[in-house]
């Protein structure tokens, strides 16, 4: 029988990540850089759940969401930058500072 427990966490590492890039840039455009806390605390709350659970893919899986949103407060700043830059469109509803 094979081990198939690491390829399963990498996928789903695979598509948590992959899901998280268009995230933050959603998260920054509508909430702009006041969206880390929401990351802070989604963060934070699956790293707690992923100590509390069982299962070891479950257990990875919220491992990996957790610290894929605290890695995201980086981002959502970054992202701010990006926008600032104009290599990213401004949400014509909010007010920028400058």
């Amino acid at each position: 029988m094979h081990n198939f427990i690491g390829i399963i966490i990498g996928v789903i590492t695979f598509v948590i990540i992959g899901v998280f890039h268009p995230l933050v840039i959603k998260a920054e455009y509508y909430l702009g850089v006041r969206s880390w806390i929401l990351f802070l605390l989604a963060g934070l709350g699956a790293v707690v759940f992923s100590i509390f659970t069982a299962n070891i893919i479950v257990s990875a899986a919220l491992g990996v969401l957790g610290f894929s949103c605290l890695w995201s407060i980086k981002e959502v700043f970054e992202q701010a930058e990006r926008v600032k830059e104009g290599r990213y469109p401004k949400n014509p509803k909010r007010n920028y500072k400058l």
